[in-house]
């Protein structure tokens, strides 16, 4: 097992900075706003809500070619996740309502939250790169590792855990095969995205979307099925009779398959964020390296633990919490799909005015977005009513 994880680690290790490759200007933060909101403004000054296709389409071009264009959106991605989340969400807002032919009053107040924040956040940044120094890399590169990769760890223990306590020792290699396809696949995409066919745009919004979206799906199938599990009487006489029937089909797929995803929906993005941190920290290769490697060590010393604890759990709560770990993961991709899609123009954009904006989540102050996590969340009434059931008959 453990030299399963070693091969992954050392795949990591040499796939990600193998292909994060620096870039030859810093990033001029402050600057980028400062076209952002020239351009923004000018689009506000000619806005008629008869003509308002033409201000979405300038305005969803100022998003890809200026924002994501100029690397900022990666940048921010690689150090502050949330604000970039933050600054998504507001473009998608004002595109999303221009396109609808909103009042120009409504129009130009989300555009005045949308500039306000974009200029905070570049200030925030071009001070930050200013200061930053060896530490300031390492510990940067640290935590893009720690933070896209933590969540893909949660789920690949929890399935791992799962089959070791199935005693279906033998299905690991499923889970690790994908796990080991998902990264060669994340590095693959990243080239392709890069270098062949320079995927940016809507289209790869679109692409990070949809990926997310099935992966919530995938994971909300998973964590239901585990949750039925949970009810087996009997498990050792049970594991004998149905752990090879109801691995050997459709459930092992869907077991690798959520594997694959959830080292797949980071992984392409994870590489970006370090082309990107390489290209605001030039001459800082070392610390960068080593701050990916701490981590990536880090990460295997949490599946670890994660899976010599699971070992120790009931069996009962063992299943509950590792369905109920997945689905929390899978509702919180659904809203982070959501903002991928409204970002591609997939997807309407409508504002939720006072509700909050927490990215780690998935939650973002739009209709869609919470429409998206209430649907996976409606999934639960028939589970809740079937165990209820379960219990009544049960009671004396």
């Amino acid at each position: 097992m453990m030299r399963a994880v070693f091969k992954l680690l050392v795949l990591l290790v040499l796939l990600v900075p193998a292909l994060a490759h620096a870039e030859e200007a810093r990033l001029d933060h402050r600057a980028v706003a400062a076209q952002i909101v020239q351009q923004g403004n000018a689009l506000m000054m000619t806005y008629d809500p008869a003509k308002s296709t033409d201000t979405a389409d300038a305005m969803s071009d100022v998003y890809f070619s200026v924002f994501e264009e100029s690397g900022f959106e990666a940048d921010l991605g690689a150090v502050d996740p949330d604000a970039k989340g933050e600054l998504e969400s507001k473009f998608a807002a004002v595109i999303s309502q221009a396109n609808a032919g909103a009042d120009k009053a409504k129009l130009e107040q989300s555009w005045r939250a949308l500039e306000s924040r974009l200029i905070e956040v570049a200030a925030a940044r071009a001070a930050a790169q200013e200061s930053a120094g060896w530490l300031g890399a390492f510990l940067q590169s640290l935590l893009i590792l720690l933070r896209e990769g933590f969540e893909a760890i949660l789920v690949i223990g929890a399935l791992v855990a799962y089959l070791k306590r199935l005693g279906a020792d033998d299905k690991l290699k499923v889970v690790w095969q994908a796990v080991g396809l998902a990264l060669v696949a994340s590095a693959a995409t990243a080239w392709v995205m890069n270098t062949v066919i320079n995927v940016s745009g809507a289209n790869r919004e679109a692409m990070e979307g949809v990926t997310m979206l099935v992966a919530a799906v995938v994971l909300t199938y998973v964590s239901h099925w585990l949750f039925a599990r949970r009810e087996a009487q009997r498990w050792q006489s049970y594991i004998k009779e149905q752990v090879e029937k109801a691995l050997s089909g459709g459930q092992m797929f869907s077991l690798g398959f959520a594997a694959f995803l959830a080292v797949y929906r980071e992984g392409a993005e994870t590489v970006l964020f370090y082309q990107a941190l390489m290209g605001s920290a030039p001459g800082q290769t070392m610390p960068i390296t080593a701050g990916f490697v701490v981590a990536a060590i880090a990460l295997v010393a949490v599946y670890w633990t994660i899976n010599k604890a699971s070992m120790k759990l009931p069996l009962k709560p063992f299943f509950t919490g590792t369905a109920i770990l997945l689905y929390v993961l899978a509702i919180v991709f659904a809203g982070q799909a959501m903002l991928e899609l409204q970002g591609a123009r997939w997807v309407a954009a409508t504002p939720l005015d006072g509700f909050p904006n927490l990215p780690a989540l998935g939650l973002f102050p739009t209709a869609e977005s919470v429409a998206a996590q209430l649907l996976l969340l409606a999934t639960l009434v028939p589970v809740i009513g079937t165990w209820a059931v379960k219990r009544l008959r049960a009671a004396p």
